[in-house]
């Protein structure tokens, strides 16, 4: 039959003929701001709310403090950044945390199977470094592009108001990558306990930068010295019939009570590079860094020692970024970090202004002062610091009396990049399946039956086509899995092992060829591996 939906546009009516992959130099090269399409698709998703956070709009947070061990595992930290705030011993950085579910409303319940934001804000000696990453290690896709349609996917339906399993597991049926973070999300680790015994993540790769100009691709780890706890569906359902804020209530509770919350930093450092001898692309944030290759470094520790004393202006004003880094660490060319490093600051000022970072929530610490050539907007209420000249707010100027630019460092950082541009498909694609299997077989047997509780549940909402599709997925990451999930639900493995693979992508436990489009076309004509 032919296909007779309408064609994608974007709103200046152009056809959309790529709608999974940003435009990139080649496929794991930094993404390009002529990026018109996925520009104009994540700033209007950043303002499709108001005044609420689009996502993360449930959240509490709470002020304390990181210090640095000076190493990082065994080893001096220096070796592998310049960065003060990882190098300096006895420095107490202040830091604020704002802690969050994603997908619900404001007043939504914290017992709510969903992501956890941990966004932190270090207001170092050198400016603010914020790491906004969740609870889980991975998140759902790998592109950018793709975010406003998964946040839509698993938003309230726009017609009946209620978050719908169909729509969620439509969206996940067509993107394999997405099983791992299913996995997880799925099995009591999608309801944590409270906010003091989860693990956060930055999730997304970065770089670390030493005094030689040499990097290190690198994720960043929360661990709590708390403990993790999480809970099934049965014992988050009690806990919501009594209350709705229960987490923000135990954060609170137990700082009154001088229970302080601890977390230990960790790092996980690879060699700069494509790492081809990994199964899996370390830029891909669906992806785990397996321990036993890449071992947690324990590098310092974040107390949480006070609330804060106006939810509204700490909390609900806060602001955080993932481009805003401190020298010494760095961006990867990881596409969800790419595309959130704009979409973040964006929401920022759309959400609470052009001036945001003049509220003291959000400003760097006291001892740093902003020295810009900004002005005016809405709501700003001071001029930044300017030159000796308040007449000159630009730069360079000849006459030597405006801002000048900071000294550069003695050896800069300078990676190469070579590639054709285009809209490219991840190509170690062996673990899209792997790691989800691996996750499942190391659950104990109760968070198993949760998982498979939660998802026969879901299945039961879905329409066939959707149904057959994710056991084939399950199947294919663990044949107990997938057998588990049809037999609870009812629906017949047969027939779902017999779907063929995705259409454009690669088969399960394979990579595709070559560097390939979206389209399926390959950038470069080489013999199969």
């Amino acid at each position: 039959m032919s296909d007779q939906r309408p064609i994608l546009t974007t709103r200046q009516g152009h056809p959309v003929r790529d709608n999974q992959s940003m435009r990139t130099v080649g496929e794991r090269g930094p993404a390009t701001l002529e990026n018109y399409q996925f520009i104009e698709k994540i700033t209007h998703f950043d303002r499709e709310r108001i005044p609420e956070r689009v996502v993360h709009a449930r959240g509490a947070g709470a002020h304390g403090y990181f210090e640095a061990y000076g190493k990082i595992g065994d080893e001096p930290a220096s070796k592998y950044t310049r960065a003060r705030v990882l190098n300096e011993t006895g420095v107490k950085t202040p830091m604020f945390v704002r802690f969050s579910t994603v997908a619900g409303a404001k007043e939504s319940p914290e017992t709510a199977r969903d992501p956890r934001g941990f966004a932190v804000k270090f207001k170092t000696v050198d400016g603010n470094w914020d790491l906004v990453g969740n609870n889980l290690k991975i998140f759902f896709i790998r592109d950018a592009i793709k975010f406003p349609d998964m946040i839509h996917a698993f938003k309230p339906d726009p017609v009946t108001n209620r978050q719908e399993a169909w729509r969620f597991f439509d969206f996940v049926a067509a993107h394999p990558e997405s099983i791992h973070m299913v996995t997880w999300l799925k099995s009591p680790w999608g309801i944590p306990a409270n906010y003091r015994e989860m693990e956060g993540s930055g999730v997304n790769t970065y770089k670390l930068v030493n005094d030689q100009g040499v990097a290190h691709l690198c994720k960043f780890h929360w661990i709590p010295k708390q403990g993790v706890r999480n809970l099934t569906s049965a014992q988050a359902a009690e806990i919501q019939g009594k209350d709705v804020g229960h987490a923000t209530k135990d954060l609170y509770d137990n700082i009154a009570a001088g229970n302080f919350p601890e977390w230990e930093f960790a790092v996980q450092i690879m060699p700069d590079g494509p790492n081809d001898h990994l199964s899996f692309d370390p830029l891909d944030d669906t992806k785990r860094w397996p321990e036993d290759q890449f071992p947690l470094l324990k590098c310092g520790r974040m107390v949480l020692d006070r609330v804060p004393d106006n939810f509204f202006a700490d909390v609900e004003q806060s602001a955080f970024g993932t481009g805003v880094l401190v020298d010494g660490i760095d961006f990867s060319d990881d596409k969800m970090l790419q595309g959130r490093t704009l979409s973040y600051s964006d929401t920022q000022r759309y959400r609470v202004g052009p001036n945001y970072l003049q509220l003291p929530i959000n400003a760097p610490a006291p001892g740093v002062k902003a020295h810009t050539n900004q002005r005016d907007g809405q709501m700003t209420f001071y001029v930044d610091g300017t030159g000796e000249n308040k007449h000159i707010n630009y730069e360079p100027s000849t006459i030597a009396q405006g801002l000048r630019e900071a000294p550069k460092p003695a050896k800069e950082y300078h990676q190469p990049v070579e590639g054709k541009l285009g809209r490219y498909q991840t190509s170690r694609t062996e673990d899209d399946y792997a790691q989800a299997g691996e996750r499942y077989r190391s659950f104990e047997a109760w968070e198993r039956e949760d998982l498979i509780a939660n998802l026969v549940a879901d299945m039961k909402e879905c329409p066939e086509a959707i149904q057959l599709r994710m056991v084939w997925h399950f199947w294919h990451a663990d044949e107990d899995y997938g057998r588990r999930v049809a037999e609870g639900a009812g629906i017949d493995l047969e027939k779902a092992k017999a779907l063929p693979p995705l259409p454009g992508r690669a088969a399960p436990g394979q990579r595709l060829k070559s560097e390939t489009y979206t389209d399926g076309s390959q950038a470069h004509k080489v013999a199969a591996e």
